[in-house]
């Protein structure tokens, strides 16, 4: 059964940063294509961004050129780093593996201004 477990979200400044994590556990991490998402209050889930098993990189386009996604296959570990967050980056970020319904509960963000 796969599992994903994401971590280090938390109360932030506006202008600062936080790496999130996502711990993958029963499956072969290595091969699956790894997605981001976030929830605003009242709004869509949408993508922040995927990295594929080779560690290509595609993002959304609220997140292009404010994100960075990267993995460790050998800890079945994705990460996202944000940097300069504003206020309107408060939201719940899921982990996915892409092509499945396997979502993580999330981490909450929120951002101060």
């Amino acid at each position: 059964q796969v599992q994903l477990v994401e971590s280090g979200g938390g109360l932030v400044q506006a202008g600062g940063s936080l790496r999130l994590s996502c711990a993958a556990s029963g499956s072969t991490f290595s091969v699956n294509v790894m997605g981001w998402y976030r929830q605003a209050p009242g709004k869509q889930r949408e993508l922040v961004g995927i990295i594929t098993s080779g560690g290509r990189t595609t993002y959304g386009v609220s997140a292009k050129d404010r994100f960075t996604i990267s993995r460790d296959n050998a800890k079945n570990t994705v990460y996202q780093e944000m940097s300069s967050r504003k206020p309107e980056d408060t939201a719940v970020y899921y982990c996915r593996v892409c092509g499945t319904n396997h979502w993580g509960k999330g981490t909450q963000v929120t951002v101060s201004s």
